[in-house]
């Protein structure tokens, strides 16, 4: 058989595992890792909750992305899944695992004062 293999064709040989193959990384064990840490260490926005911020007018710069990241922290060290976070007169839902904003609530809409299906609240000052 030719060292060339054509669709349709049974392959005699036997395929390695991709345990033994050889395989050529371009990214080193270290950077993956710090990419990882990095990741872990941002917080995200939904689609639905960027929506939110538009909509509403509120703006988030690096400082509140960095106190929203440090509640995060803090809810999660208590084991919460879904976190309400108060800064000034803002609102967020968070999923804390994902590090990702759900939604944004501010003004009138925050006077209604109920929220639903979260199981712990950060309060920023």
């Amino acid at each position: 058989m030719s060292g060339v293999v054509r669709v349709g064709q049974l392959y005699a040989s036997t395929v390695k595992s991709p345990s033994t193959r050889d395989t050529h990384k371009s990214i080193s064990e270290e950077t993956v890792s710090f990419n990882k840490l990095l990741d872990s260490e941002c917080i995200k926005l939904s689609y639905h909750a960027s929506k939110r911020l538009e909509q509403r007018g509120i703006e988030l710069g690096k400082n509140h992305l960095e106190k929203i990241a440090e509640a995060v922290d803090k809810a999660a060290a208590k084991g919460s899944k879904e976190t309400l976070v108060l800064m000034e007169e803002t609102a967020f839902i968070v999923n804390v695992k994902n590090r990702t904003i759900v939604t944004a609530v501010n003004g009138p809409s925050l006077t209604e004062g109920v929220f639903t299906q979260i199981d712990s609240a950060v309060i920023i000052s």
